[in-house]
Order: structure tokens, then sequence, then C-alpha cells
């Protein structure tokens, strides 16, 4: 009996340990209690604006923010509509924690720098082949706004948990080359993410954290972001380019 205890408790204490030494370093960018360091944009509702059509248009989008998220036992929330929850602040190269929950037929997203998009699908949705560069039945992970067919595009694995359990995204991002762990399985390796703005250019060296509302109810939780510095980044991109 004993001896069970002391097992279980040194299993208990290494999960511990492990826990702590894979959020070394991170900080929380949501607070679980409100909505302080976010507010509503969609981007892609304001990209042909200019002036004061812009200027009002954003500031509704700030005005609409809270009708559509809220925050309920710790968890960022979304009824499936209204602007997308964008961080205040901006981030360059990083490595990102979160978790989410969603509902059948969701179709969502992370944005990274203000770019589409880490994409989140239900995976139990039927391939289309009248829209054969949508494949839900892939899962979720895959960078989908780049060009359809290149590298990172749809994930290397499916490792979406049954729809109705909470998910969780590592996502590192070094310059334009993107890295997501789902689950804790590599579903895209090092690819770029392309501008989908302007494709002709690399991603802008910073910018915010989007997360997408497209027509499901989303939870979020555990947001946690560490910056990664130029050593770090130039051994992390050394050894990506030897395994090539």
């Amino acid at each position: 009996m004993k001896l069970h205890s002391l097992t279980l408790g040194s299993l208990v204490l290494s999960l511990c340990l492990v826990s702590h030494a894979q959020d070394s370093g991170f900080r929380p960018i949501f607070n679980g209690k409100d909505l302080t360091g976010w507010y509503g944009l969609n981007p892609h509702s304001v990209v042909k604006l200019e002036g004061e059509k812009k200027a009002e248009a954003l500031k509704k989008m700030r005005d609409e923010f809270a009708k559509d998220w809220k925050v309920e036992n710790g968890e960022l929330v979304n009824d499936g509509h209204g602007p997308y929850a964008t961080t205040e602040e901006e981030f360059g190269d990083i490595e990102f924690l979160i978790e989410y929950k969603t509902v059948a037929g969701a179709d969502s997203g992370i944005y990274l720098r203000g770019a589409p998009q880490v994409q989140i699908w239900d995976k139990s949705q039927v391939f289309d082949p009248a829209k054969p560069t949508r494949r839900p039945h892939l899962g979720s992970g895959g960078l989908f706004n780049n060009t359809p067919d290149t590298p990172g595009r749809d994930p290397l694995v499916v490792a979406d948990k049954p729809m109705g359990e909470w998910n969780s995204f590592r996502i590192r991002q070094i310059g334009a080359r993107t890295w997501v762990w789902l689950n804790d399985k590599l579903v895209v390796d090092g690819n770029v993410m392309e501008n989908y703005y302007d494709r002709t250019k690399p991603l802008p060296a910073k910018g915010p954290i989007m997360l997408q509302t497209h027509g499901g109810e989303i939870r979020w939780r555990n947001l946690k972001v560490r910056e990664i510095g130029a050593e770090e980044a130039k051994k992390i991109l050394a050894e990506a380019n030897a395994k090539k």
C-alpha cells in the first residue's frame, strides 16, 4: 500500500515537473476574467476602406466586441458571430499555447501577425468535390490560406480529438515559417505562411493574434505566449534547414 502511494506520488510529481517545464517562459495573454487586452476586428471587412469610412467601421467593431464575446468559467467564448478577438499587443517571433473546444460544423482559425491562418475544422465533415480545396476531413492545424497543395496547407496527420473535447495547439512562428502541434502531434513542420493580403511579400515582422469567428460557438482557454529571441530563432532555423 505504501509502495503504491509512493509510486502514485512520484508519477504526479513527474507530471507536474513536465508541465512546469513545458510552460517555462510563457506568460498569459488572456486573464480569464474579462476582455482586457483584446478588441474586436475583422480585417477582411476593412481592407478596402479608407479614411472616415474605415475609422467608423473600426470603431463599430470595437463597440460590438462584447456583444458576441464573453468570459465564462475562465474561458473566452464566442457565439459564432461578430468581429474577431484581437490582441492589443503585437507579436513577432513567438511560441504560442492555446486550447479550444467547438461544435459540429465548426470552421474557425487563429491568425498570426494579423494574417490567416492556422485552420480549425470539424474533421467529420464530408469532403465536397465541388470545393476541392476545402478538406476538413484532413483535420485541423494546416495553413489554410496558403496556396492549395503547397507544403503546410493541409496538416501532416489528423490529430483532432472528438467533437466537444478540448484540443490544444502549440504554435511556433519564426519569420514567415510556422510550426504547429495539435494535441502534441506535429501537423505543420516549419512551412512558410504566405502573406494572404500580398503574396509577393513575407508576413509582417509583427502583428496581433486573432481568434476567428465563423458561424458556431467556440471556446478558448489557457492562452500563453513566449517570445523567441534572435539567437534561439537562428538556432531553430538552422536545425530545421539541416533536416531538409
